[in-house]
């Protein structure tokens, strides 16, 4: 015999069915409750990881660029570093994301001059 509350109401939808429950693993790495819930999380969290590796290469080529720039400016007689151009790099994170915006500006700047 069927199980009337899993049976298709006119609508098409079974409204008695349940979301399809997660195995244990999956709902201790996502904290979903749903297979659904978990899946999406999954794959949002695999583009995450794959913006973090872009991140973290574009962090290192702008560091050494920026190490680049110094090295040539104190190269040629210049100072160590230039404050106005500091200032403007910090002024295009703050404007962009705002406080948080300014934090990592001066990560930035730093990995690339070092601690001043």
């Amino acid at each position: 015999m069927s199980d009337p509350s899993n049976a298709a109401e006119p609508d098409g939808h079974r409204h008695g069915a349940q979301p399809a429950e997660p195995d244990e693993a999956t709902t201790t790495t996502t904290g979903a409750h749903t297979a659904d819930a978990a899946r999406r999380i999954e794959l949002a969290r695999e583009r995450i990881d794959a913006i973090d590796a872009q991140i973290i290469d574009l962090w290192r080529e702008r560091s050494r660029l920026s190490g680049e720039v110094g090295s040539a400016r104190v190269a040629s007689g210049g100072t160590r570093l230039v404050l106005a151009r500091e200032r403007v790099i910090m002024q295009r994170f703050r404007s962009a994301l705002g406080a948080d915006g300014t934090q990592l500006a001066l990560l930035l700047l730093r990995a690339g001059r070092g601690p001043l």
